[in-house]
Protein backbone atom coordinates (compact mmCIF):
# COMPACT_ATOMS: atom_id res chain seq x y z
CA UNK A 1 0.00 0.00 0.00
CA UNK A 2 1.08 3.59 -0.90
CA UNK A 3 2.70 5.96 2.15
CA UNK A 4 0.74 9.22 1.80
CA UNK A 5 1.57 12.40 3.23
CA UNK A 6 -1.23 15.12 3.79
CA UNK A 7 0.19 18.52 3.95
CA UNK A 8 -1.46 21.65 4.90
CA UNK A 9 0.45 24.40 3.91
CA UNK A 10 0.83 28.09 5.32
CA UNK A 11 3.30 30.53 4.57
CA UNK A 12 5.63 30.14 7.37
CA UNK A 13 4.95 26.73 8.20
CA UNK A 14 3.81 22.96 6.72
CA UNK A 15 2.16 20.20 8.43
CA UNK A 16 1.99 17.02 7.74
CA UNK A 17 0.00 13.79 8.58
CA UNK A 18 1.93 10.55 7.40
CA UNK A 19 -1.10 7.86 6.38
CA UNK A 20 -0.12 4.38 6.41
CA UNK A 21 -2.15 0.74 6.22
CA UNK A 22 -5.47 2.63 6.54
CA UNK A 23 -4.58 5.15 9.34
CA UNK A 24 -2.32 8.38 10.25
CA UNK A 25 0.61 7.10 11.97
CA UNK A 26 2.48 10.47 12.84
CA UNK A 27 2.37 14.13 12.53
CA UNK A 28 4.50 16.81 12.10
CA UNK A 29 5.46 20.36 11.45
CA UNK A 30 8.27 22.26 9.33
CA UNK A 31 9.42 25.23 8.42
CA UNK A 32 8.52 26.06 4.40
CA UNK A 33 11.81 26.75 3.50
CA UNK A 34 14.65 25.02 1.85
CA UNK A 35 15.83 23.85 5.30
CA UNK A 36 12.78 22.90 6.48
CA UNK A 37 12.36 20.76 3.26
CA UNK A 38 15.22 18.47 3.86
CA UNK A 39 14.21 18.26 7.22
CA UNK A 40 10.99 16.52 6.07
CA UNK A 41 12.74 14.21 3.62
CA UNK A 42 15.22 12.76 6.62
CA UNK A 43 12.20 12.65 8.62
CA UNK A 44 10.52 10.60 5.45
CA UNK A 45 13.49 8.18 5.40
CA UNK A 46 14.20 7.83 8.88
CA UNK A 47 10.47 5.98 9.12
CA UNK A 48 11.11 4.39 5.52
CA UNK A 49 8.25 6.13 3.98
CA UNK A 50 10.17 6.81 0.59
CA UNK A 51 8.28 7.43 -1.86
CA UNK A 52 5.24 9.05 -1.08
CA UNK A 53 1.91 10.55 -2.07
CA UNK A 54 1.97 13.98 -0.89
CA UNK A 55 -0.70 15.68 -1.74
CA UNK A 56 -1.57 19.20 -0.98
CA UNK A 57 -3.88 22.21 -1.54
CA UNK A 58 -3.55 24.86 -4.36
CA UNK A 59 -3.93 27.57 -2.01
CA UNK A 60 -1.78 31.10 -3.39
CA UNK A 61 1.96 30.61 -4.32
CA UNK A 62 3.03 29.12 -0.97
CA UNK A 63 2.74 25.77 -2.01
CA UNK A 64 4.67 25.53 -5.27
CA UNK A 65 8.30 25.75 -4.10
CA UNK A 66 7.96 22.03 -1.33
CA UNK A 67 5.27 20.87 -4.35
CA UNK A 68 8.72 21.30 -6.89
CA UNK A 69 11.10 19.94 -3.90
CA UNK A 70 9.33 16.24 -3.50
CA UNK A 71 8.95 15.95 -7.21
CA UNK A 72 12.39 16.60 -7.36
CA UNK A 73 13.17 13.90 -4.86
CA UNK A 74 10.72 11.23 -6.68
CA UNK A 75 7.67 11.82 -4.74
CA UNK A 76 4.31 11.39 -6.22
CA UNK A 77 2.67 15.18 -5.78
CA UNK A 78 -1.22 15.63 -6.26
CA UNK A 79 -2.36 19.48 -5.77
CA UNK A 80 -5.38 19.80 -4.86
CA UNK A 81 -8.31 22.52 -5.34
CA UNK A 82 -8.85 23.56 -2.02
CA UNK A 83 -12.95 23.61 -2.58
CA UNK A 84 -12.32 20.05 -2.69
CA UNK A 85 -10.97 19.43 0.45
CA UNK A 86 -13.41 21.61 1.80
CA UNK A 87 -16.21 19.74 0.76
CA UNK A 88 -14.60 16.87 1.77
CA UNK A 89 -14.15 17.76 5.31
CA UNK A 90 -17.48 18.80 5.41
CA UNK A 91 -19.11 15.13 4.02
CA UNK A 92 -17.32 13.93 6.93
CA UNK A 93 -18.37 15.82 9.43
CA UNK A 94 -15.24 17.28 10.53
CA UNK A 95 -16.01 20.29 12.39
CA UNK A 96 -12.75 21.62 14.23
CA UNK A 97 -9.99 23.40 11.88
CA UNK A 98 -5.94 23.11 12.79
CA UNK A 99 -3.23 22.40 10.35
CA UNK A 100 -2.53 19.41 11.78
CA UNK A 101 -6.20 18.36 11.68
CA UNK A 102 -6.23 19.99 8.20
CA UNK A 103 -3.06 17.58 7.26
CA UNK A 104 -4.62 14.47 8.29
CA UNK A 105 -8.18 15.49 6.18
CA UNK A 106 -6.03 16.03 2.93
CA UNK A 107 -4.17 12.27 3.89
CA UNK A 108 -7.85 10.92 4.09
CA UNK A 109 -8.60 12.76 0.99
CA UNK A 110 -5.95 11.56 -1.05
CA UNK A 111 -5.85 7.84 0.30
CA UNK A 112 -10.03 7.79 -0.30
CA UNK A 113 -10.23 9.67 -3.82
CA UNK A 114 -6.75 9.14 -5.89
CA UNK A 115 -6.20 12.52 -7.09
CA UNK A 116 -4.26 13.26 -10.41
CA UNK A 117 -0.48 13.40 -10.20
CA UNK A 118 0.79 17.03 -10.36
CA UNK A 119 3.98 17.68 -12.85
CA UNK A 120 5.81 20.59 -12.66
CA UNK A 121 5.76 23.48 -14.92
CA UNK A 122 8.32 24.14 -17.50
CA UNK A 123 10.91 27.43 -16.75
CA UNK A 124 9.32 28.58 -20.21
CA UNK A 125 5.88 27.50 -18.67
CA UNK A 126 6.66 29.10 -15.25
CA UNK A 127 7.37 32.21 -16.70
CA UNK A 128 4.87 32.87 -18.64
CA UNK A 129 2.52 31.91 -15.85
CA UNK A 130 3.83 34.86 -13.60
CA UNK A 131 3.36 37.31 -16.19
CA UNK A 132 0.15 36.51 -16.92
CA UNK A 133 -1.06 36.36 -12.67
CA UNK A 134 1.13 40.05 -12.80
CA UNK A 135 -1.13 41.44 -16.16
CA UNK A 136 -3.80 40.52 -13.86
CA UNK A 137 -2.89 42.07 -10.29
CA UNK A 138 -1.85 45.44 -12.22
CA UNK A 139 -5.34 45.23 -14.24
CA UNK A 140 -7.35 44.61 -10.91
CA UNK A 141 -5.45 47.65 -9.53
CA UNK A 142 -6.10 49.97 -12.43
CA UNK A 143 -9.99 49.00 -12.23
CA UNK A 144 -9.44 49.58 -8.12
CA UNK A 145 -8.39 53.15 -8.80
CA UNK A 146 -10.91 53.93 -11.72
CA UNK A 147 -13.70 52.98 -9.55
CA UNK A 148 -12.35 55.21 -6.53
CA UNK A 149 -11.67 57.91 -9.38
CA UNK A 150 -15.33 57.90 -10.52
CA UNK A 151 -16.88 57.61 -7.00
CA UNK A 152 -14.83 61.06 -6.27
CA UNK A 153 -16.32 62.76 -9.51
CA UNK A 154 -19.64 62.42 -7.29
CA UNK A 155 -18.50 63.31 -4.00
CA UNK A 156 -19.75 66.99 -3.18
CA UNK A 157 -16.20 68.26 -2.61
CA UNK A 158 -14.05 66.11 -4.06
CA UNK A 159 -10.55 67.10 -3.84
CA UNK A 160 -8.00 67.91 -6.54
CA UNK A 161 -5.03 66.72 -5.10
CA UNK A 162 -6.69 63.12 -4.52
CA UNK A 163 -8.21 63.18 -8.30
CA UNK A 164 -4.93 64.31 -9.66
CA UNK A 165 -3.20 61.35 -7.47
CA UNK A 166 -5.78 58.68 -8.90
CA UNK A 167 -5.08 59.90 -12.55
CA UNK A 168 -1.14 59.61 -12.03
CA UNK A 169 -2.12 55.99 -10.51
CA UNK A 170 -4.19 55.08 -13.62
CA UNK A 171 -1.45 56.29 -16.07
CA UNK A 172 1.21 54.54 -14.34
CA UNK A 173 -0.56 51.26 -13.89
CA UNK A 174 -1.54 51.46 -17.78
CA UNK A 175 2.03 51.88 -18.66
CA UNK A 176 3.24 48.71 -16.72
CA UNK A 177 0.13 46.90 -18.15
CA UNK A 178 1.09 47.75 -21.08
CA UNK A 179 4.59 46.69 -20.81
CA UNK A 180 3.55 43.16 -19.57
CA UNK A 181 1.28 42.42 -22.37
CA UNK A 182 4.49 43.09 -24.78
CA UNK A 183 6.67 41.24 -22.54
CA UNK A 184 4.21 38.39 -22.16
CA UNK A 185 4.25 37.80 -26.05
CA UNK A 186 7.57 38.56 -26.59
CA UNK A 187 8.21 35.80 -24.28
CA UNK A 188 5.88 33.23 -26.41
CA UNK A 189 7.99 34.43 -29.46
CA UNK A 190 11.49 33.12 -27.14
CA UNK A 191 9.81 30.10 -27.18
CA UNK A 192 8.15 28.10 -30.44
CA UNK A 193 6.14 25.40 -28.62
CA UNK A 194 4.57 28.47 -26.80
CA UNK A 195 4.19 30.32 -29.73
CA UNK A 196 2.61 27.63 -32.10
CA UNK A 197 0.45 27.07 -29.09
CA UNK A 198 -0.39 30.85 -29.05
CA UNK A 199 -0.80 30.98 -33.02
CA UNK A 200 -3.33 27.95 -32.66
CA UNK A 201 -5.32 29.35 -29.86
CA UNK A 202 -5.49 32.69 -31.68
CA UNK A 203 -7.48 30.91 -34.96
CA UNK A 204 -10.00 30.76 -33.10
CA UNK A 205 -12.55 33.88 -33.68
CA UNK A 206 -12.95 35.36 -30.30
CA UNK A 207 -9.32 33.99 -28.89
CA UNK A 208 -7.13 36.69 -29.72
CA UNK A 209 -3.46 36.52 -29.08
CA UNK A 210 -3.68 37.78 -25.16
CA UNK A 211 -6.18 35.30 -24.40
CA UNK A 212 -4.40 32.93 -25.93
CA UNK A 213 -1.39 33.57 -23.50
CA UNK A 214 -3.83 34.01 -20.50
CA UNK A 215 -4.95 30.79 -21.69
CA UNK A 216 -1.25 28.83 -21.42
CA UNK A 217 -0.53 30.73 -18.43
CA UNK A 218 -3.48 29.41 -16.27
CA UNK A 219 -3.47 26.26 -17.69
CA UNK A 220 -0.21 25.13 -19.33
CA UNK A 221 0.13 21.95 -21.01
CA UNK A 222 -3.54 20.97 -21.91
CA UNK A 223 -2.24 17.19 -22.43
CA UNK A 224 -2.15 16.77 -19.20
CA UNK A 225 -6.03 16.31 -19.17
CA UNK A 226 -7.26 13.36 -20.59
CA UNK A 227 -10.60 14.68 -21.71
CA UNK A 228 -11.96 18.17 -22.07
CA UNK A 229 -14.40 17.64 -19.29
CA UNK A 230 -11.85 18.40 -16.73
CA UNK A 231 -11.02 20.94 -19.20
CA UNK A 232 -14.04 22.31 -18.54
CA UNK A 233 -14.01 21.64 -14.98
CA UNK A 234 -10.81 23.11 -14.30
CA UNK A 235 -12.12 26.56 -15.13
CA UNK A 236 -15.13 25.66 -12.89
CA UNK A 237 -17.45 25.90 -15.82
CA UNK A 238 -19.15 22.43 -15.53
CA UNK A 239 -22.87 22.23 -15.22
CA UNK A 240 -24.35 21.54 -11.71
CA UNK A 241 -27.59 20.72 -11.88
CA UNK A 242 -30.44 20.62 -8.82
CA UNK A 243 -32.63 18.26 -8.67
CA UNK A 244 -33.85 16.23 -6.09
CA UNK A 245 -37.44 14.40 -6.05
CA UNK A 246 -40.15 16.07 -7.98
CA UNK A 247 -40.33 19.19 -5.86
CA UNK A 248 -36.88 20.80 -6.28
CA UNK A 249 -35.97 21.71 -10.23
CA UNK A 250 -33.52 24.24 -9.81
CA UNK A 251 -31.53 26.50 -12.39
CA UNK A 252 -28.97 24.67 -13.90
CA UNK A 253 -25.72 26.90 -12.82
CA UNK A 254 -21.98 25.82 -13.28
CA UNK A 255 -19.78 24.61 -10.65
CA UNK A 256 -17.20 27.69 -9.67
CA UNK A 257 -14.64 25.26 -8.74
CA UNK A 258 -12.26 25.78 -10.76
CA UNK A 259 -9.85 28.60 -11.67
CA UNK A 260 -11.93 31.88 -11.48
CA UNK A 261 -9.46 33.94 -13.36
CA UNK A 262 -10.15 31.27 -16.05
CA UNK A 263 -13.80 32.27 -16.15
CA UNK A 264 -12.52 35.69 -16.33
CA UNK A 265 -10.78 35.85 -19.12
CA UNK A 266 -13.24 33.54 -21.24
CA UNK A 267 -16.00 36.38 -20.69
CA UNK A 268 -15.41 38.84 -23.08
CA UNK A 269 -14.00 37.02 -25.70
CA UNK A 270 -17.07 34.28 -25.50
CA UNK A 271 -19.21 37.71 -25.83
CA UNK A 272 -16.74 38.37 -29.14
CA UNK A 273 -16.95 34.50 -30.46
CA UNK A 274 -21.23 35.22 -30.23
CA UNK A 275 -21.07 37.61 -32.88
CA UNK A 276 -17.53 36.82 -34.54
CA UNK A 277 -17.69 33.02 -34.60
CA UNK A 278 -19.64 31.43 -37.37
CA UNK A 279 -19.96 28.33 -35.51
CA UNK A 280 -21.32 29.58 -32.21
CA UNK A 281 -23.26 32.24 -33.91
CA UNK A 282 -25.29 29.15 -34.81
CA UNK A 283 -24.88 28.00 -31.84
CA UNK A 284 -25.97 31.22 -29.79
CA UNK A 285 -29.18 30.81 -31.98
CA UNK A 286 -30.04 27.38 -31.07
CA UNK A 287 -29.60 27.97 -27.34
CA UNK A 288 -31.78 31.48 -27.75
CA UNK A 289 -34.52 29.12 -29.45
CA UNK A 290 -34.75 26.85 -26.65
CA UNK A 291 -35.27 29.72 -23.81
CA UNK A 292 -31.97 30.12 -22.13
CA UNK A 293 -31.06 33.32 -20.88
CA UNK A 294 -28.70 35.79 -22.16
CA UNK A 295 -25.73 35.11 -20.04
CA UNK A 296 -26.46 31.11 -19.79
CA UNK A 297 -25.83 31.66 -23.69
CA UNK A 298 -22.24 33.32 -22.74
CA UNK A 299 -21.53 30.79 -20.53
CA UNK A 300 -22.56 27.65 -22.92
CA UNK A 301 -20.02 29.32 -25.53
CA UNK A 302 -17.19 29.98 -22.87
CA UNK A 303 -17.55 26.23 -22.21
CA UNK A 304 -17.61 25.78 -25.75
CA UNK A 305 -14.56 28.14 -26.17
CA UNK A 306 -12.40 25.31 -24.37
CA UNK A 307 -13.79 22.44 -26.37
CA UNK A 308 -12.13 24.37 -29.61
CA UNK A 309 -8.89 24.92 -27.32
CA UNK A 310 -8.62 22.12 -26.09
CA UNK A 311 -9.15 20.57 -29.72
CA UNK A 312 -7.11 22.71 -31.96
CA UNK A 313 -3.82 21.90 -29.34
CA UNK A 314 -4.62 18.07 -28.94
CA UNK A 315 -4.72 17.83 -33.21
CA UNK A 316 -2.05 20.98 -33.58
CA UNK A 317 -4.21 21.76 -36.24
CA UNK A 318 -6.06 25.60 -36.41
CA UNK A 319 -9.45 26.09 -35.84
CA UNK A 320 -11.63 25.34 -39.01
CA UNK A 321 -14.86 27.66 -38.45
CA UNK A 322 -16.68 25.52 -41.29
CA UNK A 323 -16.11 21.97 -39.41
CA UNK A 324 -19.32 19.51 -39.40
CA UNK A 325 -18.64 17.00 -36.53
CA UNK A 326 -19.01 14.10 -37.12
CA UNK A 327 -22.91 13.55 -35.77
Amino acid sequence: MTTILGIDVAQATVAVALWRAGDVVEQAEFDNTQTGFNKLQRFLKKRQAVPVHACLEATGRYWEHLAEFLVEHGHDVSVVNPARIKKYAESQLKRNKTDRLDAEIIADFCHSQQPPLWSPPSPAQRELQTLVRHLADLESDRQRQRNRLHALHHAAYPSSTVVDNLQQQIVFLTDQIDQVKQAIQDHIDRHPDLKQQRDLLDSIQGIGRLTAAKLLGEYGDMSQFTDVRQVVAFAGLNPRHRQSGTSVRGHTSISKMGRSSIRATLYLPAVVAKRANPRLVAFAERLASRGLRPMEIIVAIMRKLLHFAYGVLKSGQPFDPNFVPTP
